[in-house]
């Protein structure tokens, strides 16, 4: 009869510690290695041998094996090359189990996502088992800009040169890589150049802030065309969800776990935004196969996190006053639950109609504007100053060109950034709102740009009653957004005949509204015909 293997239990755990950290315990490396304390498939204590899997399991057995105890087990195996890591993560941090190719982690803000990403992204590379069964040397970094990936992804606290016990892997700025001691290359990628991609291949990638991507769609593609390296090529993707297509496809094909948390919430009294902190929300909820374990090859597995999981990392009290300022509403599910919210029933605009007429460049333009709706004060918890820029073609289509707002932006500031970018796009007109400031708004931006063309214009009219003419012409397909504006399309999907469902001003739809009224002309100012 066939001896059936044992997995080490998560008992081993701590002595494995020891052995990394002989100098805090006390005891000597050679004692603890003679002890039998260390697992058989290190080299060295605290190190697994690269892309070799433990001598005396198998993946599939591995899981089998765990059965009922899967977190545990799988803590307790990455715990031999990563020991530090395993003590401290949660669950919902650590990989799932399963021949998954794309791992899902949607999280609250400041859940520790980023942290995930980045001990994965080493876990690939040193070729940590269940993590991987071999080392993984070309890896894709992909943020929504350049700017992000180096200051979150790579230099960030949470980041890959972050929270590492050896020598840090080296960032070459001039080739925008970062490379580890073993040589393995991580290629650093923005989502507002999805052609960027192309020429390069990979056998893993990261993905942070997919909901934010500019060229989602376009990116998301020739990453996957690119992800053929090895064997089982993995992805990682981490996000604060919004209702945008590219991820709801994702959820799609993963069961969908949309609104898990709200009925994890309901189930345990409300959660930490309207009650008791919760418990019992699943950490991942990808397909089933015959013995609970995720199943299908090529799938996608989603991993939830919540903000206050995540509570201990954070700077005091910061839980307790996003819990009383963002409480009960949606903008709090979506970024404190991770929750993915959809879209309001009675919203004006339509997510879906808004991305049917996207393009990924506007055509040649014969007018350019950017509007201005600056904020009444200039402080963090202020509104912000909407600074939205637009232009028209010849056949009339009115083109979305930039999203530039701000918070917490002082006048002189708001007005370099307005002139900033009708200098860039070589506007031909700046269209401010004065009801805030009256004529300073005006000559706030002279003291930057003199000769600067600037029409005030004064709201009249409510903001519902104002953005109804352009809410048509969306309809008509007469206004298309080049690129894509995430902060600006979750206003104009949250945007109700009450306002937005946080209760806060909707300064990017504002300055949108101004800007194609501008354009339209008569056209975008409501009517009233008689019969």
């Amino acid at each position: 009869m066939k001896r059936r293997r044992r997995f080490w239990p998560a008992t081993t755990l701590r002595p494995e510690v020891l052995a990394a950290r002989p100098a805090e315990s006390g005891i000597s490396q050679a004692g603890i290695i003679q002890s039998g304390m260390v697992p058989p498939g290190l080299t060295q204590p605290g190190i697994v041998q690269p892309g070799v899997v433990p001598p005396d399991i198998d993946e599939a057995e591995f899981w089998e094996l765990a059965g009922k105890e899967v977190e545990s087990a799988r803590a307790s195996v990455l715990g031999r090359a990563m020991p530090g890591w395993a003590l401290v993560a949660r669950p919902s941090q650590l990989p799932p189990p399963g021949d998954w190719r794309q791992w899902l982690i949607l999280g609250g803000r400041g859940s520790g996502k980023t942290r995930a990403g980045a001990e994965w992204v080493r876990a690939m590379v040193e070729g940590v088992f269940p993590a991987a069964t071999r080392v993984h040397g070309r890896i894709a970094l992909v943020a929504e800009t350049l700017a992000d990936a180096r200051e979150v992804m790579v230099e960030g606290e949470s980041g890959l040169r972050a929270n590492v016990a050896g020598p840090r892997p080296v960032y070459e700025a001039t080739r925008r890589r970062l490379v580890f001691g073993n040589g393995a290359v991580a290629q650093i990628f923005s989502s507002e150049d999805p052609e960027s991609l192309r020429g390069y291949q990979f056998d893993a990638a990261w993905g942070d802030e997919l909901a934010k991507w500019k060229h989602a769609d376009a990116c998301f593609d020739n990453l996957q065309l690119g992800l053929r390296l090895g064997e089982r090529p993995r992805a990682l993707f981490t996000t604060t969800p919004r209702p945008v297509p590219l991820l709801q496809r994702m959820l799609a094909e993963a069961g969908g776990i949309a609104g898990a948390g709200a009925a994890a919430a309901e189930a345990s009294g409300g959660g930490f935004l309207g009650g008791e902190p919760l418990s019992g929300l699943p950490a991942i909820s990808p397909p089933r196969g015959e013995k609970g374990l995720p199943s299908g090859s090529g799938g996608t597995v989603v991993t939830h996190m919540r903000t206050d999981e995540n509570a201990d990392n954070l700077g005091a009290g910061f839980v307790e006053a996003m819990a009383a300022r963002y409480g009960g509403s949606r903008l709090g599910r979506q970024e404190l639950f991770g929750e993915m919210i959809a879209d309001r029933e009675d919203a004006l605009f339509d997510r879906a109609g808004i991305d049917r007429m996207r393009v990924r460049a506007a055509p040649a333009l014969r007018r350019i504007v950017v509007a201005v709706d600056p904020p009444a004060t200039a402080t963090k918890r202020s509104d912000a100053c909407g600074i939205v820029a637009a232009g028209i073609s010849a056949d009339g289509t009115i083109y979305v060109l930039a999203d530039h707002s701000r918070q917490g932006l002082k006048p002189h500031e708001w007005a370099r950034a307005a002139v900033g970018l009708y200098t860039l796009l070589e506007a031909d007109r700046i269209v401010a709102e004065v009801n805030q400031g009256g004529d300073m708004v005006e000559a706030v931006i002279r003291t930057v740009a003199p000769s600067a063309p600037v029409r005030a214009v004064r709201a009249s009219r409510g903001k519902w009653v104002r953005a109804e003419p352009v809410a048509a012409l969306y309809e008509q397909g007469r206004v298309r957004h080049a690129g894509s504006f995430p902060a600006l399309e979750d206003e104009m999907a949250d945007f109700g005949p009450d306002g937005l469902s946080s209760g806060r001003s909707p300064d990017r739809l504002d300055a949108l509204v101004w800007a194609v009224t501008a354009l339209a002309g008569p056209s975008a100012e409501p009517r009233v015909r008689g019969l």
